[in-house]
């Protein structure tokens, strides 16, 4: 199976796809809105993602989760609970991070099952 990318760039991919796992990393396109905003557009844009590569976020392996302000990881954790299908749990890692855009509160890079993109 040949490595599939999603809407590749210059200086990167929307998703990688390989032997049915996918790679991909979200971050907030409005960096205005507090901690639950950003957490929730992520989500918003992760879904968009794993339906471009036939996936969803039951389907989810592993996310790690690079957050800059530790006290706002229980509002976090939150909307991930929320969003996440009853027993459909990653593995997680949680990381406080400076990301390089001071106003972003948070990014995650995820790894889910896949079947073939459907765009390339």
């Amino acid at each position: 199976m040949p490595l599939q990318r999603l809407n590749p760039s210059q200086r990167w991919s929307d998703a990688t796809v390989f032997n049915g796992i996918a790679h991909f990393v979200e971050v907030p396109e409005d960096t205005s809105a507090d901690m639950v905003g950003q957490a929730r557009q992520i989500f918003q844009q992760a879904e968009q993602t794993l339906a471009a590569i036939g996936s969803d976020h039951s389907q989810l392996l592993s996310a790690t989760i690079y957050i800059t302000d530790i006290s706002q990881v229980d509002a976090f954790n939150a909307c991930w609970d929320a969003w996440l299908p009853e027993g459909a749990a990653p593995s997680r890692a949680c990381i406080k991070v400076e990301l390089l855009d001071p106003a972003m509160l948070v990014e995650i890079a995820f790894v889910a099952v896949c079947s073939e993109s459907k765009e390339t």
